[in-house]
């Protein structure tokens, strides 16, 4: 059978072919010429050569030939998918190599320079009616009011409109000038909590677009509006902003268990673990020398004259199971 035949039954099937038909049912044999419809029908396998006399055409029953007409139609429907999926792995590695990359890709933008930075940070936050924000300890260092200043108008803009503004800080800066200097000039939903350990800086505008360092240096930084990324992160601020102390506006004063204060079971905590005095000092933000400090101060509670064994003290002392 022709492989057109099933075009063939739904668009060129006249009613004469179907009369012709019907009159061979009803017969049971025609003349071979008996109609110019005869040709037609014998290709769509209505109709057959009488096999005791090919000068006369009998009739195929009306079942087998819809059967066979129908798998004629099925198997060049599974052929066209055929050709369709054979395209589509033609064109697959191209796809993936262009279309995909650059979707991604706008989705992520590098800018260099702190200046450019901030501009962008402040287009985010032009219209924006939440700031998710994560400071570590080394964005306060160097403190300088007039770069801060423009901070503080556009938060206090976002305040304004009626938004919220949450920040996460490390201990070391909850009685820093700096950052008294910033909360006294803002006025709305603003809310800032402390923690031993936080991530890298990490702004969040929206939930829908973040902000996070593109190197070591404060100089380069990723803008990331990939929604997938973009609820990771707010879910790792979500999570670390319920561990944390309120710092602002109402600070919670740290308790001191059996001597040893919440700093210094922080530091306990990583002195277990094996850091280093250098490691502990980046990882808790603050310099090392204050790090030691602290150090030799828990030493002196738990009466340990070495290193090694103030690692045994620790654990057995129990300190690390006290005020989470």
């Amino acid at each position: 059978m022709s492989g057109d035949a099933p075009h063939e039954a739904t668009e060129a099937l006249r009613a004469e072919a179907l009369d012709l038909y019907a009159r061979a049912l009803d017969e049971g044999r025609l003349p071979a010429a008996t109609d110019a419809e005869a040709p037609l029908l014998l290709r769509l396998g209505l109709l057959r050569p009488a096999q005791d006399d090919p000068e006369r055409l009998e009739p195929v029953p009306p079942h087998l030939a819809l059967h066979r007409l129908l798998r004629a139609s099925e198997d060049r429907v599974a052929e066209e998918r055929r050709r369709q999926e054979r395209l589509a792995e033609t064109l697959a590695p191209l796809l993936r190599a262009r279309e995909p990359a650059e979707q991604e890709s706008s989705l992520v933008t590098r800018h260099n320079g702190m200046e450019r930075i901030g501009r962008v940070i402040g287009e985010a936050m032009a219209d924006a009616t939440e700031l998710l924000a994560v400071q570590p300890y080394r964005s306060y260092v160097r403190f300088d009011p007039a770069v801060h200043e423009p901070a503080v108008r556009r938060d206090q803009a976002l305040l304004d409109r009626g938004g919220r503004i949450r920040a996460l800080y490390q201990h070391t800066l909850r009685h820093a000038p700096s950052l008294a200097w910033r909360y006294e000039r803002l006025s709305g939903d603003v809310e800032a909590r402390s923690l031993d350990e936080i991530t890298d800086r990490l702004v969040v505008v929206d939930r829908e677009v973040a902000f996070i360092p593109a190197g070591p240096e404060r100089s380069t930084a990723l803008e990331i509006r990939h929604p997938a990324i973009v609820a990771f992160l707010v879910t790792t601020f979500d999570r670390l902003w319920h561990l944390a102390s309120p710092m602002y506006p109402e600070a919670d004063r740290q308790p001191t268990l059996n001597g040893v204060t919440p700093r210094q079971r922080a530091i306990a905590a990583l002195l277990v673990e094996g850091h280093t005095d250098a490691v502990i000092a980046d990882r808790l933000g603050m310099n090392i020398r204050t790090a030691r400090e602290h150090i030799a101060k828990l030493a002196a509670v738990l009466g340990s004259s070495s290193r090694a064994q103030l690692g045994y003290l620790i654990g057995r002392s129990g300190i690390l199971d006290q005020g989470g």
